[in-house]
């Protein structure tokens, strides 16, 4: 019997000061909130039961580094915890999706590093060792990963070509030629001029991954400053805008050479409006720059590599994040660009498992951040064995659809802008109609941009102007097909086929879905995949009870 095993020594230090800083801050907090707001008590007491908090945390912390043990098993990984009340946890090798290595900045110093275990199910991530020593992070991340290999995914058949995808995606190797397209144009998966690609040359290093892609420096730029993340600036921006007194002084500053006030006054109509354009120039600028930023510092140096029968990859500057991709577990592969990435040809590349991490996107993982689209096109079909897809578009009622509803959120626009005249010293509100000249364009974009192929073994969906998703996904690995419709599509006899594989939808990722198709040809597509995936089925002696699959007419 295997000897379980603890976290690093230092970890120890780490857990002990954390749970003693927390142990201070809370008595400090609770201390002078009571003083303050309610009169009662004196804030010297907090200086007295900060000590008293801090001890108490710091020995928490010692006896969470001492109650937590974990063992790796012939089947499973066993992880026990717990302090006042104990968990242990067995975690089956085949629901293991994906086993990451995190590692700050402190911790790169320190050689350590943060183990993340995921599973199939829950939302949160099923097991975090924080910390154990790079090296051992390394031994966990190979050893659970080799123990994975031909386990698979029970809950799915691969039959026929479906199979094929699977062998496609494990059988990659780097160095190896990419083979070609089964024809020379792949609807919008493919440009049908550009037959090669360039693969990065493998690495030979003893114990080390295969190289498939690596980031060049240009791609990397190209990334940062084509990807727009507001959410990484979202809190600089509440706090330089909303929080700040020194940010009017700023924003004051920059407005004087364009004859803008020294100071706010009463009925300065002018100032109020430069100030509130330069304000919102400024938030711009501001969140552009983290965001390019931010991109830089997670996507540098950026690989992706073979082992075994799993894609693994690293990158990040300041903090480095390493992980596998299994290839048997992909539940579907998606192609991203946007408007500028389209323009100078470039798009990435992500693959969904179903595992659920603190750097995923309910488990969407990037394969390929940026790269020519030619590189990326290909990848893709290496990576699934996708038929030629032949993209449906929806019927003309559709664009006239989205003509109507932009045409609706144009008139609020423009009933807004006059609401906020009668309130304030702005005027002029009907130079805000100038926003239905946007309509007829927005609504011909999207609709363009809708398409789906129905294949023997894949559904290609696409849909998206501002980020365009082509997601492929086969048809074993569904779990439910909805037709979903709205009181308007009713009217219009329309709807909506959604799609769930066992990957979760997030706020950032919905489920690939087929908009506003006939209500017809949207049953018609569910059927379908029930049919196929019969088939696979049959071939496989598998029952129909045993795959979750679910069809919803509604």
């Amino acid at each position: 019997m295997n000897t379980p095993h603890r976290l690093h020594p230092l970890s120890a230090v780490t857990i002990m000061l954390r749970g003693g800083f927390i142990g201070f801050t809370i008595p400090f907090f609770l201390v002078s909130i009571a003083s303050g707001i309610f009169e009662i008590g004196s804030p010297a007491w907090g200086l007295y039961l900060g000590p008293v908090g801090f001890a108490i945390g710091a020995g928490y912390g010692i006896a969470y580094y001492y109650r937590f043990e974990y063992e790796l098993t012939e089947n499973t990984f066993d992880v026990s915890s717990g302090v006042i009340s104990r968990r242990s946890r067995e975690i089956p090798y085949r629901r293991i999706q994906n086993v990451d290595v995190r590692q700050g900045v402190l911790a790169r110093l320190l050689n350590l590093a943060t183990v993340s275990v995921e599973t199939a199910g829950g939302g949160d991530t099923e097991a975090t060792l924080s910390f154990v020593s790079e090296a051992e992070a390394n031994r966990l991340q190979r050893d659970i990963r080799r123990r994975t290999a031909g386990r698979g995914d029970s809950s799915r058949p691969t039959s026929g070509r479906a199979a094929e995808s699977t062998t496609a995606l494990s059988g990659l190797r780097a160095g190896d030629p990419l083979p070609e397209p089964r024809s020379a144009h792949v609807g919008e998966l493919r440009s049908n001029e550009e037959a090669s690609v360039e693969v990065s040359e493998p690495s030979f290093d003893q114990g080390k991954p295969e190289l498939l892609f690596d980031l060049k420096p240009r791609e990397l730029l190209l990334y940062s400053f084509t990807t727009l993340r507001p959410a990484a600036a979202a809190g600089l921006f509440a706090l330089f805008f909303f929080f700040s007194e020194a940010a009017i002084d700023v924003l004051l500053t920059t407005a004087r050479p364009f004859g803008g006030p020294a100071e706010l006054t009463e009925g300065t109509t002018t100032s109020y409006g430069i100030l509130g354009l330069v304000s919102i120039i400024n938030g711009i600028v501001v969140t552009y720059a983290v965001s390019v930023a931010y991109t830089f510092a997670t996507y540098y140096g950026f690989q992706l590599g073979r082992a075994d029968d799993d894609f693994v990859y690293e990158r990040g500057l300041l903090q480095r994040y390493s992980g596998s991709i299994p290839a048997e577990k992909v539940q579907s592969v998606t192609v991203t660009d946007n408007p500028v990435q389209r323009a100078i040809e470039y798009a990435g590349l992500w693959v969904e498992t179903a595992g659920y991490g603190p750097d995923t996107s309910g488990g969407s993982k990037s394969a390929v951040p940026l790269a020519r689209s030619r590189r990326v096109y290909t990848f893709a079909e290496n990576l699934t064995n996708v038929e030629t897809p032949r993209f449906t578009s929806p019927p003309a009622l559709a664009r006239r659809r989205y003509l109507a509803r932009y045409s609706i959120v144009a008139g609020v626009f423009v009933a807004l802008a006059f609401g906020l005249t009668q309130v304030s010293p702005l005027e002029r509100w009907y130079l805000a109609a100038i926003v239905f000249v946007v309509v007829p364009p927005a609504a011909h974009l999207k609709y363009v941009h809708l398409g789906y192929y129905v294949g023997e073994d894949h559904l290609v969906i696409r849909r998206g102007f501002w980020r365009r998703r082509t997601t492929v996904i086969p048809y074993y690995r569904i779990q439910t097909i909805s037709n979903r419709r709205s009181i308007f599509q009713r009217r219009l006899g329309l709807t909506s086929v959604v799609v769930d594989t066992a990957s979760s939808r997030t706020f950032a990722w919905a489920a690939p879905t087929i908009y506003d198709v006939d209500l017809a040809d949207g049953r018609g597509v569910a059927q379908t995949a029930r049919e196929r995936l019969q088939t696979a089925l049959a071939e496989r002696g598998v029952g129909d009870d045993e795959t979750g699959f679910s069809v919803d007419f509604t």
